[in-house]
């Protein structure tokens, strides 16, 4: 089985982008090792996407859920 790819698109300072690693760590410890945080005020390109978007944790390239975590949206896109 293919392990997906997990991208989390945080800011520095950012309480929320916080608090969507803890819920996303409590649930899924598993994923943490395959998880990939990216900066978005480090690449003007990401900050375009996402910057005002964030937190956001995509799934294999999709957008699984962004703002606040949502534990059936996430368990969804990793099709648990």
């Amino acid at each position: 089985m293919t392990r997906a790819t997990l991208e989390l698109y945080v800011r520095a300072g950012c309480h929320l982008c916080d608090e969507f690693l803890l819920d996303l760590a409590l649930d899924h410890p598993g994923l943490l090792d395959a998880l990939a945080t990216r900066d978005v005020d480090t690449d003007a390109v990401l900050a375009t996407e996402f910057g005002l978007r964030v937190p956001v944790l995509a799934i294999d390239g999709r957008v699984a859920c962004e703002g606040r975590y949502d534990r059936d949206k996430v368990a969804a896109a990793l099709g648990l």
